[in-house]
């Protein structure tokens, strides 16, 4: 599954669910229909519901020859892999991100999906860096099922008992963590518990915010050495802010995403750092019947470096949507993936299910004043995200725009933190790893940030 929840089954659970679930693929159903599978992660009931209702009843209602049908598991990520590696699995692929499906595109386990990229006119319709990070070698093998940004979500009630303002610049924002601290409160609150790519976040933050996005799309291209001095220097601002405890303390390691949204609402911190699609995680604890909707808010990070411009994004994915290369109907499949890359489907999803499906469209069309609740603040963070990358104010996110072994490497960045790796050595490591991936053309094409 994605980075955002833990994964709950033991692997060799797993590997049985796979080879169980994986002879389900390209079958019959009633009715002359050809039934599609879709695996995905055990999303909450609610959510599930939204799904089945959006998703699958408006696909099904919407022609008349496939049937689709999806399957809720944790651990769908090993599922996956396991099913995949024996040539069965679902027709449509649902992972982690572009770093996910460019391994198995290269092993041949994923169907090209450039001439129905051009049979739906995707590349017109996805953003261009959205749909470039799908692609492998010219060839596309993924889209992402929605984009996101690495901002702030901090309860008004909490600046209010600290007596301060939501703040504006960084500075601001370190001294209210400073006085939070000093309350007795957590700085902010987030956490790798049972998903250790979370801290995929944190460094694509401070990649992007102290590096920028021109420096890392250099060091996409190879035109320097991810030992640069400056990448060198936002990999250790990274470790002095999780060393400052501005990471959860010394709980980062026991807490994960809907734990601190839960503290952010029990006003245990003024801040949540994390990623766009922890509204989905929001939604549980500021609702309507909680009575604290209004409490919420969201920011983007506040720009670390002055030579960048206010805002400024770090781009990334939720997840992203591949078609197996053994599947028996790989156009259904596809209909599929188009069904959901538009406008209407997006609309309909975010009506209740906030954070994660902000398609990543061109035409990002939805107004806030059509929704209630956090669905509201969501939509505007999106539409301000689109923005920041038509700007080219944005930096990349590591497990969505580097090649896969480089954001699993990166992924360890922890062993800066915690001291035990200095930032020269680790650097050393991702240029090595990197290096080996470019010569394999497994680095996507990017368009370059303005900034």
């Amino acid at each position: 599954m994605t980075r955002k929840r833990s994964i709950t089954a033991a692997i060799s659970i797993a590997a049985a669910v796979a080879i169980t679930m994986a002879g389900c693929v390209g079958g019959s159903s009633s009715g002359g229909r050809q039934t599609l599978q879709l695996w995905f992660w055990g999303a909450p009931p609610q959510q599930q519901e939204t799904m089945q209702k959006v998703l699958v009843d408006g696909f099904n209602a919407s022609q008349s020859r496939y049937t689709l049908q999806v399957t809720f598991n944790n651990a769908v990520d090993k599922n996956v892999q396991v099913a995949l590696s024996a040539g069965k699995g679902p027709d449509i692929v649902y992972g982690s991100g572009p770093a996910f499906s460019a391994q198995y595109a290269v092993q041949d386990k994923l169907a090209d999906m450039t001439a129905y990229a051009k049979k739906y006119g995707w590349e017109d319709r996805i953003l261009t860096p959205m749909y470039q990070s799908g692609t492998v070698d010219g060839k596309l093998y993924s889209l992402p099922n929605s984009i996101e940004d690495i901002g702030v979500f901090y309860n008004t009630r909490v600046l209010e008992k600290l007596g301060v303002a939501v703040p504006q610049t960084y500075s601001e924002f370190i001294t209210v963590m400073d006085k939070a601290a000093a309350a007795g409160l957590y700085p902010s609150v987030t956490g790798n518990q049972g998903w250790k790519p979370v801290n995929q976040n944190y460094i694509s933050l401070f990649l992007s915010h102290v590096a920028g996005g021109k420096t890392m799309y250099d060091a996409l291209q190879g035109k320097i050495p991810w030992t640069d001095p400056r990448i060198e220097k936002a990999v250790r601002a990274s470790a002095d802010f999780y060393q400052k405890g501005y990471l959860g303390g010394k709980d980062y390691s026991t807490l994960n995403f809907d734990q601190s949204m839960q503290l952010l609402s029990q006003q245990k911190s003024p801040f949540f750092i994390g990623p766009s699609l922890a509204f989905q995680f929001a939604s549980n604890y500021f609702n309507d019947k909680a009575g604290n909707t209004a409490d919420l808010g969201y920011m983007t990070f506040p720009t670390v470096s002055p030579t960048l411009p206010t805002p400024y994004y770090t781009l990334g994915t939720t997840a992203s949507l591949s078609i197996n290369a053994a599947s028996k109907d790989k156009d259904g499949a596809a209909e599929v993936i188009d069904y959901m890359m538009t406008s209407s489907f997006a609309q309909e999803m975010n009506k209740t299910w906030p954070g994660y499906w902000a398609v990543p469209l061109k035409n990002f069309d939805l107004k806030s004043a059509d929704y209630t609740g956090l669905s509201k603040p969501f939509v505007d963070s999106i539409k301000s995200t689109i923005k920041g990358v038509n700007d080219g104010n944005y930096g990349f996110f590591v497990g969505t725009f580097f090649p896969p072994a480089t954001a699993t490497a990166f992924t360890d960045i922890d062993s800066v933190w915690l001291g035990t790796v200095t930032a020269s050595t680790f650097l050393q490591n991702i240029e090595k790893t990197f290096k080996e991936e470019q010569a394999k053309g497994l680095v996507p094409p990017l368009p370059e940030p303005a900034n």
